[in-house]
């Protein structure tokens, strides 16, 4: 079961990854628990940093999952975690924020690529997502201790300014990438440390210490224990995604063709080694709604797999209404088109029924699953 904390106990509480730390009841900010757990941190905002000018004593990276435009994501997989700068509106350059938060990436960035004394002026970064609680709608969930950047991720693409466009109105984020460590505790000791004159790094995570001293990096990783979803893990998990998931399923239920097309690129940008070859014709398709490729190799002397996609613009659960699930008999028809060394890809706006889903997994047929809760990455 996971552990919760009291409100009344965050001043004294450790972190503890995927703890939940409990709002207050009084239903403003004061009830903020990030402001209570980590004085110096401040009770709103995504991006809560400590200190003065960019040398900060630490950084409160906290999503909500809720913005659609901004899709923060950690993968439990591998411990990365992506996260979206504060210049989220038209009319600011990308470093004039309020919080300053842009600039500090830029800075924390540039020093986690230096050597052990300029690794050591990186504030430590705490990732929390929003967990509301019977008690309080504010409490939050802690997800890990972050430092900038990702093995084998290049200095280049840790950090990237990308283009936006709201109403008409052109203007650029930081795109971050952070690896969570390995740091299932972190101590209050090291915390109050933190805000001391000069902070005490004995006391401070091994991971979090290795990286500063080697800039190796010592990612959480977990894998999972079971394989198989229930539909509610298939299902959006916030009220925007099921509202995006609805538009979606509407927009599409009478031109399914239409989705094809929809479908493929959604599997395209969830991972960049993905290669759209053809979308087939509806009347030829033989099963297949999309055929393409997935890089192995090196860009420079590259191996493919090849895929089969079928997609399925089934009604989505929504305001009572049962879902049309994906069953059985359509991830059959999908599994025999597949060839010898192919693997095929189900993207649908519903859920894969649960009989249908173990039978893929009992019997290890290489089949890629992306339903209604599931977005791309980039």
């Amino acid at each position: 079961m996971t552990r919760i904390f009291s409100f009344e106990d965050l001043p004294t509480a450790d972190l503890v990854v995927d703890a939940i730390y409990e709002g207050g009841s009084a239903g403003n900010t004061s009830s903020d628990p990030i402001a209570k757990l980590l004085p110096g941190a401040g009770n709103q905002g995504g991006f809560r940093a400590s200190g003065l000018g960019l040398k900060r004593k630490f950084v409160v990276l906290y999503s909500s999952g809720e913005e659609g435009d901004w899709p923060d994501r950690l993968d439990l997989n591998t411990g990365q975690f992506v996260y979206y700068g504060d210049n989220r509106t038209p009319g600011h350059d990308l470093h004039d924020t309020r919080r300053r938060g842009n600039l500090l990436l830029k800075a924390a960035f540039e020093n986690a690529h230096g050597d052990a004394p300029k690794r050591a002026e990186v504030p430590p970064f705490f990732v929390f997502t929003k967990c509301p609680t019977a008690k309080s709608n504010r409490s939050v969930q802690f997800k890990g201790l972050a430092a900038p950047g990702f093995p084998g991720l290049p200095m280049t693409e840790d950090l990237v300014a990308v283009w936006k466009t709201t109403a008409g109105e052109r203007f650029q984020n930081y795109r971050s990438v952070f690896t969570v460590l390995d740091a299932a505790t972190v101590s209050r000791a090291w915390i109050d440390s933190l805000s001391a004159p000069e902070g005490t790094s004995a006391i401070a995570p091994s991971a979090w210490r290795s990286w500063i001293e080697s800039g190796v990096y010592m990612p959480l990783t977990s894998e999972p224990t079971k394989v198989i979803r229930t539909e509610s893990e298939q299902r959006p998990d916030t009220a925007l995604k099921a509202a995006i998931l609805e538009r979606v399923w509407a927009h599409f239920k009478d031109s399914p063709h239409a989705f094809e097309s929809f479908a493929a690129r959604i599997y395209q940008l969830s991972d960049r080694r993905v290669i759209i070859d053809e979308i087939t014709r509806g009347s030829v398709d033989g099963g297949r709604d999309a055929i393409g490729r997935y890089l192995l190799g090196l860009s420079g002397d590259p191996v493919y797999a090849e895929f089969a996609l079928e997609a399925k613009c089934y009604r989505p659960a929504s305001d009572g209404v049962a879902a049309n699930t994906v069953g059985v008999r359509e991830v059959a028809r999908l599994i025999s088109r597949i060839r010898h060394r192919q693997f095929g890809i189900l993207v649908t706006t519903s859920v894969v029924a649960r009989q249908a889903y173990e039978e893929v997994r009992g019997d290890r047929h290489p089949i890629v699953f992306i339903c209604g809760r599931d977005s791309p990455r980039y």
